[in-house]
């Protein structure tokens, strides 16, 4: 299969959604490399066709209907990329489900100090040694991700995403580290992980929580 610009933006988009749920503009063009004043423009054949729904009000954004998650799946088993990269996930995958399992105790140093005390984030000094070992999780993930990207280049647009979240934590935006909905580093982690498992078309389960 021969992908046109405007089947691959199709797939892109779509696979996107399949991801993200629900998903702001900001948020979408960063998973899918569509600038964000061209989604207008590639969402709304979509949203015709009745792939995509277009939500307004207090969460905005564009998500799958269940013609749109059949009509993805179909992609996603004829996209060739996908196809050819199977063994760099497979090997990726060996490879993140350690770093998951390191990043899953920092996330939780970062919610709870010991294992009934929440960490309100009134001490920087303890806030400033959780930050320092998500740093050392994510320099653990830039290699291989980036080889995965390599093979498989819809991987690479992670790497600017995780950078910029990191940055704004470090820079004292503490709710960059795992606020919900907000792009955060977790967010954007759990996009990834979702991805790895939708692209590699594994059913998610205990082994894949590292």
């Amino acid at each position: 299969m021969v992908h046109t610009d405007n089947d691959q933006t199709t797939f892109d988009i779509l696979h996107s959604l399949r991801v993200k749920g629900l998903a702001g503009d900001s948020v979408l063009s960063g998973l899918s490399g569509v600038a964000v004043e061209d989604l207008p423009d590639a969402l709304g054949p979509l949203v015709e066709r009745g792939y995509v729904v277009r939500r307004e009000g207090r969460m905005p954004g564009a998500m799958l209907t269940a013609a749109g998650k059949a009509e993805h799946l179909t992609l996603l088993g004829q996209d060739q990329a996908t196809a050819g990269g199977s063994e760099a996930l497979e090997t990726f995958y060996d490879r993140f489900l350690p770093i998951n399992s390191e990043f899953k105790k920092v996330c939780q140093r970062w919610q709870m100090r010991g294992e009934e005390t929440p960490n309100d984030h009134s001490d920087p000094g303890y806030d400033a040694e959780v930050i320092d070992r998500l740093t050392v999780v994510d320099a653990q993930l830039r290699a291989p991700l980036q080889e995965l990207a390599g093979e498989l280049s819809r991987f690479g647009r992670y790497l600017p995403r995780f950078t910029a979240a990191l940055e704004r934590v470090r820079g004292g935006d503490i709710a960059a580290f795992a606020r919900p909905l907000y792009d955060s580093y977790h967010d954007i982690w759990m996009e990834l992980h979702e991805d790895l498992i939708v692209s590699s078309g594994r059913t998610r389960g205990t082994a894949d929580e590292g």
